[in-house]
């Protein structure tokens, strides 16, 4: 069996993070998004691994490289348009051959991964393997109707009126059969190809397409609140460790600090995990925290954000909540602001905040 990662698209409802990178670069508890994924995909046995890319193809192979880290191979697949899910699969067609694979969208973490989703498709040897998961808002997904043992009946784009509450995640499993279905379907409104449509395909003419229920939480970190909940949601499961300098500081909770990281006269209360050649002073940083490396953070108050790579916070007495701050970003307060602050910022942004 073989992986297959879609790391193309726009990212369009996490701009302005995404003008300046790739969607599944921005990091949760300081790794890039896409790297749960591949984790994920290497723990289930997956061997070979491609990685569909389109105009951040040069920035996502410099972040995750030939595989070998995770003791698998990488070969990059260029999508020259985002034009649907099914599109990346034919794009990918001379890599997956006639081999079974998961289709695993790089934007997904799956905290229990999908080694029982594969040994589900191993085990049962479905044209096609789904896995869903009940949400309150089935109108805003792709929403599956199934029967009793869990056979998928019916697939429905976004509905007005959902005839079920179980969504499709980002993750699914085909055999070869998928691409006669992706053969014979046509783009959509959207003049995308739809993998909801080559599903439906196989459906009608009489292939097995069965589902799989997610065990333990989901996040399809498309938005940037989902951004700060995944990041919460990864923190509650970190174990502490200290690999940087503390002086003066008063450190309580799970806190991980990296190689070169400094904290001067500062108060830390986790989960909360700090990258390398960070610098803290005389700073309040709270619960579900992450702070990138060689960030900067001065006389400020942070509590349940994002703080990427090179990021400067300086003087922020009042605490930031809930807030994304890119990489090489600056906040430099020059004198009193408002009680509250919230920023999503992109890369090298600058605020200065005056009376």
């Amino acid at each position: 069996m073989k992986g297959l990662i879609l790391s193309g698209g726009f990212g369009t409802r996490l701009r302005p993070l995404t003008y300046t990178g790739a969607k599944q670069l921005i990091p949760v508890a300081n790794k890039p998004i896409i790297h749960y994924g591949i984790e994920a995909l290497a723990r289930a046995g997956i061997k070979e691994l491609g990685i569909v890319v389109g105009a951040t193809s040069r920035e996502v192979e410099q972040a995750v490289g030939n595989g070998s880290r995770w003791g698998i191979s990488i070969q990059y697949i260029q999508q020259e348009a985002p034009l649907g899910l099914a599109h990346a699969i034919k794009v990918s067609r001379k890599f997956l051959g006639n081999d079974a694979f998961v289709m695993y969208l790089g934007d997904n973490i799956l905290r229990e991964g999908i080694n029982e989703f594969v040994k589900n498709f191993n085990t049962n040897h479905p044209q096609g393997l789904i896995l869903l998961t009940k949400v309150a808002n089935p109108q805003e997904f792709g929403v599956a109707v199934v029967d009793a043992h869990g056979a998928v009946k019916q697939l429905i784009e976004k509905p007005k009126d959902p005839p079920s509450d179980l969504a499709l995640v980002g993750v699914y499993i085909f055999d070869q059969h998928v691409h006669t279905a992706i053969d014979n379907i046509q783009p959509s409104w959207r003049d995308e190809l739809e993998i909801t449509d080559a599903i439906q395909w196989l459906l009608d003419n009489n292939y097995k397409v069965e589902s799989h229920m997610v065990q333990g939480w989901w996040k399809d970190t498309g938005k940037p609140d989902d951004i700060i909940e995944a990041n919460l949601l990864v923190l509650e499961d970190i174990s502490p460790a200290q690999n940087g300098q503390v002086e003066d500081s008063t450190l309580t909770g799970r806190i991980r600090t990296g190689k070169g990281s400094v904290i001067i006269k500062s108060v830390m209360r986790g989960p909360i995990v700090i990258g390398e050649n960070a610098r803290i002073v005389n700073s309040y940083i709270g619960p579900f925290s992450s702070i990138g490396n060689n960030a900067v953070i001065e006389n400020s108050e942070i509590e349940c954000s994002v703080i990427m790579e090179g990021a400067l916070l300086k003087n922020v007495e009042k605490r930031i909540d809930r807030s994304i701050i890119g990489k090489n970003a600056v906040i430099n307060v020059t004198d009193q602001s408002p009680r509250t602050h919230k920023f999503i910022l992109g890369d090298q942004s600058y605020i200065e905040i005056a009376k």
